[in-house]
């Protein structure tokens, strides 16, 4: 009596539950095929810096990889005109993967992949990268490319720290900061002896091989900390040229 009540009890119970695994697996079995019906196309992009270089090994390694379309350039990874890749970039739609074989085969530099891939994402477009195990269609390649980003802003501020402390540093050395002057110190003070003496200050700046604009500005330059009758003619003579015009 005891055993059959035994068998009583579990029958029922392997009969829900193969029934209810029954239910997961379908309802899983749907997913995984609602996904693969919203799952975009893959694009590739390929790479080489110069003309003698193949780009067979990424071409070969982006089509065993799925992708349906390639697009590819011959440039140096520093050229800010890359037709292939704004070709890639154009073709890409919600929901599309861009597939490149490695990372330097996309970005310039670390700050501008991260600007290319965070605005893809914003668009609602993967990134894969073969060689390096990222994908940000996956919760892990997010993470790793989160953390990437993170590096890179970490970088930016660190360049920036120190670009500060070398400006501070070299004012307070008293270092000349930003370009160098056109007119070296004694070209200013010959300038001003001849327009002292004169000259036409188009006639100058010709003979020193600047436009009138630059002579002004280094003569006025020279003058601002001791004004006298230079500053006043040159001023008459601006105001002059300038009615005559």
């Amino acid at each position: 009596m005891q055993a059959e009540a035994e068998r009583a009890t579990i029958i029922p119970e392997r009969i829900v539950c193969e029934t209810t695994c029954d239910s997961v697996e379908k309802q899983w079995l749907a997913r995984i095929e609602i996904q693969s019906q919203n799952r975009g196309m893959e694009i590739g992009y390929a790479r080489v810096s110069t003309g003698d270089q193949n780009l067979d090994l990424q071409e070969q390694a982006l089509r065993g990889a799925g992708v349906e379309k390639l697009y590819s350039d011959r440039a140096s990874g520093g050229a800010v005109s890359r037709p292939g890749l704004d070709q890639a970039l154009s073709a890409l739609k919600p929901g599309d993967v861009l597939v490149v074989w490695r990372l330097d085969r996309l970005g310039r530099s670390l700050p501008h992949l991260i600007d290319v891939v965070s605005a893809l994402g914003a668009k609602g477009i993967g990134f894969r990268s073969l060689a390096d195990g990222i994908d940000t269609t996956t919760a892990q390649g997010k993470l790793v490319f989160h953390l990437m980003g993170a590096l890179a802003e970490f970088e930016r501020a660190l360049i920036s720290e120190r670009t500060q402390a070398g400006l501070r540093a070299a004012k307070a050395r008293g270092a000349r900061l930003g370009r160098r002057p056109v007119l070296a110190p004694a070209q200013i003070a010959h300038a001003q002896k001849l327009v002292a003496d004169g000259e036409s200050p188009t006639a100058v700046a010709r003979t020193l091989q600047v436009g009138r604009a630059t002579l002004y500005r280094a003569l006025r330059a020279a003058e601002q900390n001791r004004p006298g009758d230079l500053a006043s003619r040159l001023s008459r003579r601006n105001s002059k040229v300038r009615s005559d015009q």
